[in-house]
């Protein structure tokens, strides 16, 4: 069984190459590292690429063990692996935001842009991945509002420590009279997203946890001792916090999509989460401001300042025939300054224009390699 799962893999490797070798678009990278519980470092290295029948294919190119997650480490293997696959020719490499990946990217620039694989000598190169800035933005605005959050994770804890609890407290939503059919979460602390699901659910049941304090008598002095019982303002600030939050996991999960291209969607993103923060912060609650301040803080220092953006965001956007300049245009100018807006849209066509002039010939030529095929098509088709 070793030998076949390993001669298929052999087999499909070989169609993947050539599959790479026949196809006439660059590739975009997504990477990023992990370290197993035996302190193992791992790299996981996925290729995105559209091949000569219009598709968008997505491939695991390597899974592999590195030796560290330092920047230059990183930056070799994929080279290596790149080179064993026959890539040359690279469009962006997403990667988070952790310092090594800037090393990793300074790397790869130094040693493709010899080769001329890159496009405008890698000016685009390094795509900050949104997921991940959507994470740390969230995390930032979790941190004013994490008594509230903790004061409501302490029942759904404890509540889910034993089948026994869980069955009790079951049977209070049904004396309740509660119409929901969720069961209770626990949140990983470190992922929002679990945070935001575990809130959504939990704040449908405040009367069943009145009503399981009745029945378990160890139940709120627990709580005490430890992150308190949830007041009357916890939950209704955890109910304006899931109301909140749901804007962002809604976007996250369209951004994070992988069956189809999502970078000409970016900008509408971007968009909205700013004029999100920028309501928030007129919030009447002062927990609430203070928390949206500190998210557009954050927000800011990925996409508020125009020399650290990659404006293939917005170049996508602006290529996108339903979008076109005017549109983004006008929304910059609601979103910012008249001065931060015009000097975005003059770096957007001048890097326009530079792609537009990189792109020329190769388009010509390839135009031109379509027409010939066709019309040899059409003449044998007419000897027939």
């Amino acid at each position: 069984m070793t030998r076949d799962v390993y001669q298929l893999y052999l087999d499909e490797r070989v169609k993947i190459k050539q599959l790479l070798r026949s196809s006439c678009s660059r590739v975009c990278l997504t990477t990023d590292t992990w370290t197993s519980l035996q302190r193992v470092n791992y790299l996981c290295i996925t290729a995105h690429f559209i091949d000569n029948d219009w598709k968008l294919n997505k491939k695991i190119l390597n899974f592999c063990p590195i030796s560290s997650h330092k920047g230059e480490s990183i930056g070799m293997v994929i080279e290596k692996y790149l080179l064993n696959w026959g890539i040359d020719k690279l469009f962006t490499v997403t990667v988070d935001n952790a310092s090594s990946n800037d090393v990793a990217i300074i790397y790869l620039r130094k040693k493709f842009n010899p080769r001329r694989g890159l496009v405008q000598n890698g000016k685009y190169l390094h795509m900050r991945c949104m997921t991940h800035i959507m994470n740390l933005i969230v995390v930032e605005g979790l941190k004013e509002m994490n008594k509230s959050v903790e004061s409501v994770r302490g029942p759904v804890r404890y509540v889910r420590q034993s089948p026994a609890r869980l069955q009790k407290f079951k049977e209070c939503v049904v004396v309740e009279k509660i119409e929901c059919k969720k069961i209770l979460c626990l949140d990983v602390c470190t992922r929002w997203n679990s945070t935001y699901l575990m809130l959504n659910t939990a704040q449908n049941f405040e009367r069943a946890f009145e009503r399981f304090e009745e029945r378990d008598t160890n139940f709120r002095a627990e709580l005490e001792r430890g992150e308190g019982w949830p007041s009357v303002d916890d939950w209704t600030n955890v109910r304006d916090l899931r109301d909140f939050l749901e804007h962002f996991y809604e976007v996250t999960l369209r951004i994070s999509d992988t069956s189809y291209v999502t970078s000409n969607n970016f900008f509408d993103e971007l968009s909205e989460i700013d004029i999100l923060l920028r309501d928030a912060q007129l919030n009447s609650n002062v927990d609430f401001n203070v928390m949206a301040i500190m998210m557009k803080e954050k927000y800011d220092k990925y996409w508020g300042d125009i020399d650290k953006m990659n404006l293939l965001m917005f170049v996508a956007c602006v290529l996108d025939p339903r979008q076109k300049l005017k549109y983004l245009e006008f929304a910059f100018s609601e979103m910012s300054s008249f001065e931060k807006a015009f000097e975005m849209m003059q770096k957007l066509k001048e890097s326009l224009y530079e792609l537009f002039d990189e792109y020329k010939f190769h388009f010509i030529v390839f135009v031109a390699n379509r027409v010939c095929q066709h019309m040899f098509l059409l003449v044998n088709h007419n000897k027939k």
